[in-house]
């Protein structure tokens, strides 16, 4: 199994303007936060405010040959708990709602959705998820993993369910969110 070269600066920014290239340490730093080596890893969609590693930006074919339509994945522990806490709270299933009955939800989900496809067909065509995105789009929200690391990599505006998974977790992008303290005693 072969990796894949890190991706420069000019590629990563045309993908998400929150992108930034592999740093040493990076990939080790990923590995820790997953529990396993990361796979297809070629740059980092966005940071905690420390500049660890918060979302990491994945090739849409791993290096066995794997299709891989999540491009943006979430990897800091804290922001995953976080996301995991308000998933349970069965808001996606208000957030499907919401896009199924209002018009301007649902163009907004679907312009998110085809902004996901366009940004990792950059990194190449991969016929057998063409049109596939991910979180859920553009019929639902299924993941809100997947949709709060396109928000904080894209930016906001781009992807409003994650957009608004963030608000509701009052996320905090200017605070270093590693420390076992942080966000226990604000």
């Amino acid at each position: 199994m072969t990796e894949y070269e890190p991706l420069d600066a000019q590629t990563l920014q045309k993908i998400a303007p929150n992108a930034s290239a592999l740093q040493d340490g990076d990939k080790e730093a990923v590995a820790e936060q997953l529990g396993r080596p990361p796979r297809g890893l070629v740059g980092i969609g966005a940071r905690c405010a420390c500049g660890k590693p918060a979302v990491t930006i994945t090739m849409p074919r791993l290096p066995d040959g794997t299709p891989f339509p999540t491009l943006f994945y979430l990897c800091l522990p804290e922001l995953v708990k976080e996301v995991s806490r308000l998933e349970a709270t069965g808001i996606m299933s208000d957030m499907s709602e919401e896009i199924l009955h209002d018009e301007a939800a649902r163009v907004a989900h679907q312009k998110a959705h085809e902004s996901y496809v366009a940004r990792r067909a950059i990194l190449g065509e991969v016929p057998e998820i063409a049109d596939v995105s991910a979180g859920g789009m553009p019929e639902r929200v299924k993941c809100l993993h997947a949709l709060v690391g396109y928000a904080l990599a894209a930016g906001e505006g781009i992807c409003p369910a994650g957009d608004k998974a963030l608000a509701m977790m009052k996320w905090d992008t200017s605070v270093c969110h590693c420390s076992p303290y942080d966000g226990d005693e604000k």
